[in-house]
């Protein structure tokens, strides 16, 4: 009898449908299945919570006391729940302004578990322990005692440790800031992170042994997706490289958020205070898909700067972006039909840069995220596409 099938047994009819569609979709990999099957996502999850629906766009309160069924229902289903907002300040029953803690959908946990490579007996990190599901799904495959997991929030931390305590699960819950990763349980065989990240701390590096992987969400400040970046620490230990497996969107690292970024800060004035052009190219070209590749690429050619897609309007969409390191500004105005209109102003053309790497995606052949990679050592980290020889500094 499979983990799967022994779910069925206790009465998780849902988590049974869900473990079979993982399965044939593929981020479930059989030898997770037993994990899987013995470790329920209900058990770590609050009594209230907030479910992302998909039919409404939104996130949902769902009681389990009021309504269990409809509670079991999410619990077993391949949908993110948030269980904080805002740090923990928000109160009551409706959602709040910014999550900040959740339960990851399974198919994303599962498949970021096939790249950390886990075997028996491995000593593990894991960065974001948020409702401690994930550590306990660590070491039933790990084992008791080689799991440690950081959390940053000393509620979320607390529950996670009541919850594992509560089944048994045999992990060790730091409360600490996880950029530091964990000195006193390294050397690690295998370290994961479960919040998006902007630069891959060097700690997590160190505290690996080499030959270890490093499993994390990481992006740019481009835009606010990720794509799950699986390094392998090198023989001396000196750095750690790999490829990306695919876009993912996480809750970001609370030492790496980016501080808000104010429109009137850069645009005190109007758009035709900058400098005016046009542009052949479409908003299907330049935005494409959500977690589309062409944004990740180009968050990776144009360092420093935050793309903001605005509303539609119209038949009419502003792209701004805004320099991270000075006051520089760009404006795309994409109107259905064609003929976009530019302003840019600064030092920086922000525009140009975005449109150069675009032109660059394109010329080599629009390359998906696992095309590219990353490489970290103590004196920064690097990008690439292809083949590390050919990086360069982020």
């Amino acid at each position: 009898m499979d983990g799967i099938e022994r779910a069925g047994r206790e009465g998780a009819a849902g988590r049974v449908e869900l473990g079979r569609a993982l399965l044939a979709g593929g981020a479930l990999s059989p030898d997770w299945a037993g994990a899987y099957g013995a470790v329920p996502r209900c058990a770590f999850l609050p009594e209230v919570m907030w479910p992302y629906d998909a039919d409404s766009g939104r996130s949902v309160a769902v009681s389990r006391a009021d309504e269990p069924e409809v509670w079991r229902a999410y619990a077993d289903s391949d949908c993110p729940i948030t269980v904080q907002w805002d740090d923990g300040r928000h109160a009551g029953a409706g959602p709040g302004e910014v999550p900040t803690s959740s339960g990851s959908m399974p198919s994303v946990v599962f498949r970021m578990l096939q790249d950390l490579e886990l075997r028996p007996g491995h000593q593990v990190l894991e960065i974001g322990t948020g409702t401690g599901w994930n550590a306990a799904l660590l070491s039933h495959r790990a084992g008791r005692g080689r799991v440690v997991t950081v959390e940053v929030d000393g509620a979320v931390a607390g529950a996670a440790r009541a919850r594992l305590a509560a089944f048994g699960g045999g992990a060790v819950v730091v409360h600490g800031d996880g950029a530091e990763g964990y000195q006193d349980g390294a050397p690690y065989d295998r370290v994961i992170c479960t919040c998006g990240v902007r630069r891959i701390p060097w700690a997590w590096v160190g505290q690996c042994r080499p030959g270890g992987i490093v499993v994390a969400p990481w992006g740019t400040h481009f835009g606010n997706g990720d794509a799950v970046a699986g390094l392998r620490v090198a023989a001396d230990g000196r750095s750690a490289s790999g490829r990306f497996t695919g876009p993912v969107e996480f809750m970001k690292l609370r030492a790496q958020r980016l501080p808000p970024v104010v429109h009137a800060a850069y645009v005190t004035g109007s758009v035709a205070d900058g400098d005016e052009s046009s542009t052949g190219l479409t908003e299907a070209e330049f935005v494409g898909e959500r977690l589309g590749p062409q944004q990740f690429a180009l968050g990776l050619r144009v360092p420093g700067c935050l793309c903001v897609l605005a509303e539609k309007r119209g038949g009419a969409r502003p792209v701004w972006f805004y320099g991270l390191t000075d006051r520089s500004w760009a404006c795309c105005m994409f109107r259905d039909g064609g003929g976009a209109r530019v302003w840019q102003f600064g030092p920086r053309r922000l525009w140009d840069e975005a449109e150069a790497a675009f032109r660059w995606w394109t010329g080599n052949g629009r390359p998906g995220h696992d095309r590219f990679g990353l490489t970290v050592s103590a004196e920064g980290q690097a990008a690439w596409l292809d083949d590390p020889a050919g990086s360069w500094p982020l």
